[in-house]
């Protein structure tokens, strides 16, 4: 077991986690403060926290920008030298804690990146297309992107938004296990949600010239040059599938690959209903 304190706030997002926030808060051993930021759960998300001793914050998003994460940021002291922004359904492990304590110690980074391995269909994926986020930073050091989001998905969380940090940063090798407990309907829901988010930030997008193209990594700038095309659920398949090598994960690589194809698929069609939609303004 990991015994050292480690001089990071982790923070984890939740709304209905009761599936996944018991497993999740007692991977969260050996770090300086655990706070659950709660969207009005109405299961035993704020209960399982209370009862592990962790700290809970209460939160209802007025539908404009700051979103959760952002908002804890701008709203509560973060005392530690570091924040380490977690999801209820990611679990890390005493080699990761090992990992990032040697990371932030003496470094002249002031973010890292964290990679993840997916859990499908109750079992790990060894192969398909690699899923990071920039997760670990310094709360001095920036906050997760501004994006004038009208309520486009209805959720209260930034989930593409990525943090725009003043300084260089690393990457964190070892995998944090992601997996959600809650099911494929669960699963798919999401996605749908997020799908209505990405088609109308690329309609926004167009519109009003955004400044944040400057900011985008690079498989972002890919994902919005084919995003209003019909090929870019296809790319990722052959992509994830046959380049990544998804072939090796049998059926649930297959799978998988197909409804991360399926979710290009509905943005496009969802970008596609968008501008007809606004064609059909403009002709009043």
């Amino acid at each position: 077991m990991f015994v050292n304190i480690l001089p990071v706030t982790v923070v984890v997002p939740v709304k209905n986690e009761e599936k996944n926030l018991a497993k999740c808060l007692s991977c969260l051993t050996g770090f300086a403060q655990v706070v659950v930021v709660d969207s009005e759960s109405t299961d035993a998300t704020t209960k399982i926290a209370r009862q592990m001793g962790v700290q809970v914050v209460s939160f209802r998003w007025n539908g404009q920008f700051p979103k959760k994460r952002n908002w804890y940021l701008r709203n509560y002291l973060v005392k530690t030298p570091w924040v380490l922004f977690i999801d209820a359904d990611e679990y890390i492990s005493d080699v990761f804690k090992v990992e990032l304590a040697q990371a932030i110690t003496d470094t002249p980074y002031v973010g890292f990146w964290l990679r993840y391995q997916n859990h499908f269909l109750g079992k790990p994926l060894n192969h398909n297309d690699d899923f990071r986020k920039l997760a670990l930073f310094r709360p001095e050091a920036g906050e997760y992107e501004y994006i004038n989001d009208q309520a486009w998905s209805g959720l209260d969380m930034e989930v593409h938004e990525h943090p725009i940090l003043k300084g260089p940063t690393g990457t964190i090798k070892t995998l944090i296990r992601h997996e959600d407990f809650k099911g494929m309907r669960a699963y798919i829901d999401r996605h749908n949600h997020y799908s209505s988010w990405e088609a109308r930030r690329y309609m926004s997008f167009l519109t009003e010239n955004a400044k944040e193209w400057s900011t985008f990594i690079f498989r972002q700038k890919i994902k919005y040059y084919l995003m209003d095309t019909w090929f870019l659920g296809p790319l990722f398949f052959i992509y994830s599938f046959f380049f990544k090598l998804g072939f090796l994960d049998g059926k649930r690589g297959f799978i998988f690959s197909l409804c991360k194809a399926m979710y290009f698929l509905q943005i496009k069609i969802k970008i596609e209903e968008l501008r007809d939609i606004s064609d059909l303004n403009d002709a009043k």
